[in-house]
């Protein structure tokens, strides 16, 4: 009996490798290459996105900008979404439907934003294939800084619709 192929993710394999993420950034998100951010892990479930204290993302008041802090949660559910409709062969649009966030400690050390949501997006796009209707997941990405402090949390809603033809 022949092995299964497994189909590849274009989007998890982008993200595998630092150098063509990073060409990505520049073409495509030019603000996440000039902040550093860089995505650490993904899975179907999981993904990691680091964002470093420096002078580019800094504030007045010593800390990383809370723009900056946004995008780097926005990217770690982002790239989830990404990977999830990658997924399909249907093309299907993604967008931002509604942020929350709250911030529980000053941002002054490398950052680390984590969801483990990935599963709510794959759920969503094969829903809004099905429905051919728009669908939405929400996902949650905690930052924690280096020494394992809860700096900040974001709640984003998606919303997934399969592209008219």
């Amino acid at each position: 009996m022949e092995k299964e192929k497994k189909k590849v993710n274009k989007i998890r394999k982008l993200a595998g490798n630092h150098l063509r993420m990073r060409i990505f950034f520049l073409k495509h998100l030019p603000m996440a290459f000039f902040a550093g951010l860089k995505i650490t892990e993904i899975n179907r479930e999981k993904a990691s996105v680091t964002v470093p204290y420096k002078y580019l993302n800094k504030n007045p008041f010593r800390s990383v900008y809370f723009a900056v802090l946004s995008m780097a949660a926005e990217l770690s559910t982002g790239i989830l979404a990404m990977a999830a409709i990658s997924d399909f062969s249907v093309p299907v649009s993604m967008l931002v439907l509604e942020m929350k966030a709250s911030f529980t400690k000053k941002a002054r050390t490398r950052i680390t934003f984590t969801c483990n949501d990935g599963i709510n997006f794959s759920s969503a796009v094969a829903r809004s294939i099905e429905t051919n209707e728009g669908q939405t997941a929400e996902a949650t990405a905690i930052g924690y800084d280096e020494e394992g402090d809860e700096v900040a949390r974001f709640t984003f809603t998606w919303t997934f619709k399969p592209k008219q033809s």
